[in-house]
């Protein structure tokens, strides 16, 4: 497994954020992390469209040195409506923007 720096990854999730504003006409996009138990960690993206907030992000596995490897190529989309579940299981980017 290829662990790589938070900031690498950081930094390859931020370079395509225009492109997503205009491409699936959000309002607001920024860089979403979580950490999970044990060494599980998240990264993605928060979204605002429509005035709802979204996060859409992948799970990684956290080494001792702080370096992030992704678990599998797989998006969740997450509401801040408590009454939705989260939708899981999308391939890419594009499958959980245009779900949003």
């Amino acid at each position: 497994m290829d662990f790589l720096p938070r900031e690498q990854i950081i930094n390859a999730l931020q370079e395509p954020l225009q492109s997503y504003i205009s491409k699936y006409g959000i309002d607001d996009i920024g860089i979403f992390e979580e950490e999970g138990q044990d060494n599980q960690y998240y990264m993605g993206y928060t979204v605002k469209k429509s005035g709802k907030t979204y996060h859409i992000h992948s799970p990684y596995t956290k080494n001792d040195n702080g370096g992030l490897a992704p678990v599998k190529n797989e998006w969740t989309v997450e509401t801040d409506e408590p009454q939705k579940d989260d939708r899981r299981g999308f391939n890419d980017l594009d499958q959980a923007f245009r779900e949003i």
